[in-house]
């Protein structure tokens, strides 16, 4: 069942295996929520704490686990770039250039990009329809 401790453990999985090398210099805290048609997922800074929020529809079965990897990926692209995180920005802009895909890439993400980006355009509107209720 994806519920909070399973959202949990995709973190600190995808951590593990992406962004071991990044400096965790403070909480992580990640959450489902919101019902969003084109937001997957966003960032911020809340009282010293990186608030991670993924679309609550994303704990639905329907939605395939490596869009909700690439998702989770994304959003610590942006931690490990400075933006709503402690470590230092790096860039002036969040996605300037096309560099948090560019950072996947390198990690080894390119075929969930792909798969991600294929599913979400062939499935995604009709799967919302679906279950946003």
């Amino acid at each position: 069942m994806r519920n909070q401790e399973w959202l949990e453990n995709k973190l600190e999985q995808i951590w593990e295996l992406l962004f071991s090398e990044v400096p965790r210099l403070n909480k992580i805290v990640i959450k489902f929520r919101g019902k969003s048609k084109y937001r997957f997922g966003h960032i911020k800074l809340k009282d010293k704490d990186t608030h991670i929020v993924i679309n609550s529809l994303f704990q639905h079965e329907l939605i395939p686990e490596f869009v909700i990897d690439t998702t989770i990926a994304h959003e610590l692209v942006h931690y490990m770039h400075g933006f709503n995180s402690p470590l230092p920005q790096k860039y002036r802009y969040p996605h300037q250039g096309n560099i948090v895909n560019k950072e996947l890439v390198k990690k080894g993400f390119a075929s969930q990009l792909k798969q991600e980006k294929k599913w979400i355009k062939e499935n995604w509107l009709k799967v919302y329809n679906e279950i946003k209720s």
